[in-house]
């Protein structure tokens, strides 16, 4: 991948998907499902993971700092070691399949989270699920396995969230603690096993530090203004016709 020599129309996507992932960590976090399939389509499957990691950490660790008293780490705790056999199971999967198959992994991934997010829109407060230790390894397996080859694990990790009777804050906060410490969790696998995070992609990531801000400011910001249910809705539409567009 010679970033160096990407079009400008590439870069333009690369910086509107940063503001964008700035926007999820602190706004509405189905966004960051979006900018999966916009960089799967402009960049190829595997190469947009490389890109696209860096920013997902510099926007966790705005989360992390806007809701960082409101974690519960007993919840995180329990399911960390389920997510790392997901990880694992993401990371050779990743390894033994091409690019287009990597494409249509991301997206049946994408497909998969938004049939849930449908669900849990038409459920509304009546979605039950079990409390058991079934929870922690089927959420903590599809956490790993999901966010390891797409990064498109929120919906999944949502569900477990619900589940565990979280309010808003408390929500976020544990939503923010988890996905910064698994998505450095995937770092050595992307570095060194699929070799697709360089010094180059981390320096991309590094200068889009003050476009990511913008995007984590306009998401505190906007989820206090915007009608969400409409902005969700118009989110789920864009979203699976990038999905489609990656099947096809």
């Amino acid at each position: 991948m010679d970033i160096m020599n990407f079009e400008i129309i590439q870069w333009i996507w690369i910086i509107i998907s940063a503001i964008l992932i700035g926007f999820s960590k602190t706004g509405v976090n189905i966004v960051a499902t979006l900018v999966i399939a916009l960089l799967a389509n402009i960049l190829g499957g595997r190469d947009s993971t490389g890109i696209m990691l860096p920013m997902l950490i510099i926007g966790d660790i705005f989360a992390v700092y806007y809701y960082n008293r409101h974690a519960e780490w007993d919840k995180i705790k329990k399911l960390l070691p389920w997510v790392s056999v997901g990880l694992l199971l993401g990371a050779i999967t990743g390894k033994l399949i091409n690019d287009k198959q990597f494409k249509i992994f991301i997206a049946i991934s994408i497909i998969l989270c938004l049939l849930i997010l449908i669900y849990m829109e038409i459920k509304k407060g009546k979605l039950k699920v079990p409390k058991n230790i079934w929870i922690f390894i089927i959420a903590g397996i599809l956490t790993g396995f999901t966010t390891m080859i797409g990064n498109a694990a929120g919906p999944i990790f949502s569900i477990y969230l619900l589940a565990m009777g979280l309010d808003k804050n408390k929500f976020m906060g544990t939503m923010s603690w988890s996905f910064f410490i698994i998505n450095i969790m995937k770092l050595p696998f992307q570095i060194f096993f699929w070799n697709n995070i360089t010094p180059t992609t981390i320096l991309v990531g590094i200068c889009l530090i003050p476009v990511i801000a913008v995007g984590a400011i306009l998401g505190s910001i906007f989820i206090k203004r915007i009608n969400e249910k409409i902005f969700h809705k118009l989110i789920l539409f864009m979203t699976a016709v990038a999905a489609l567009r990656l099947l096809m």
